[in-house]
């Protein structure tokens, strides 16, 4: 009557790709969120510490565009590297997993069976689910139950790498353009308040994301926040005045 698409049986490749999918896309926007916060705050950082040393408006601009460039390469390369090398790691993995099936098919199966054991099943009813998977895609299973990895879902190193760059430089902007902006007399305090803003928005969000309390998320980004900015300020101000 509505048209609608079945949803694809538990077990197929397709019920994989679906779930894997949203799994995927909820990873990638925590990812982006957690990413545009850091951000918010290395940015607010370095901008407060230059601006507590009395810095020039040059010299906030060429700091600003600075931090953005180095964040957001340092985000790129960090994020490129440690997903290379889980996939590294996780190719490894299912390519022992996938020998190991072929050649000790009896070995697996019997090690399926203790698994699901394990997670609190009878000997009879681990025995008939790991039969059945094993028939249906034996790589799928072990996979899942032995290694919790989903062997048809890859992240993509190069888009991660992306993401994090682009989520930092967007975080980063905010405060970037706060303080460079408005006049210099109320730049400090313009900035602190558009960060605590931002970072009580990315704390609300990430919490929503992970199903986790929005106060508790919102008060501990925005006092790391504060903390950062005001450590970073003080050090300008001690280093300013001597230098000066």
């Amino acid at each position: 009557m509505f048209n609608e698409k079945p949803l694809p049986r538990v077990g197929t490749h397709e019920w994989y790709d679906t779930v894997g999918d949203v799994g995927d896309r909820l990873n990638w926007l925590r990812a982006a969120v957690l990413g545009a916060n850091d951000g918010i705050v290395s940015m607010a950082g370095i901008l407060i510490g230059v601006a507590g040393a009395r810095a020039s408006h040059g010299a906030l601009l060429t700091a600003g565009i600075a931090g953005l460039s180095a964040g957001a390469m340092s985000m790129a390369v960090g994020e490129y590297v440690s997903v290379s090398a889980q996939r590294d790691t996780e190719h490894a993995i299912l390519a022992l997993e996938r020998r190991e099936l072929e050649e000790l098919p009896e070995a697996e199966l019997k090690e399926l069976i203790g698994l699901l054991r394990h997670k609190g099943m009878s000997r009879e009813t681990a025995a008939k689910a790991a039969e059945e998977l094993t028939a249906h895609d034996a790589f799928a299973a072990h996979a899942d139950i032995e290694l919790g990895i989903d062997p048809y879902v890859r992240t993509n190193p190069w888009e991660a790498a992306g993401a994090s760059a682009v989520s930092f430089t967007l975080g980063g902007l905010i405060p970037f353009l706060a303080i460079i902006l408005v006049p210099r007399s109320i730049a400090i305090a313009v900035t602190v308040v558009a960060v605590v803003i931002a970072l009580a928005v990315t704390g609300v969000v990430s919490a929503r994301l992970g199903r986790a309390g929005v106060l508790h998320a919102l008060v501990r980004n925005v006092v790391g926040g504060l903390l950062a900015m005001g450590v970073t300020y003080t050090i300008g101000r001690i280093f300013g005045a001597r230098i000066g």
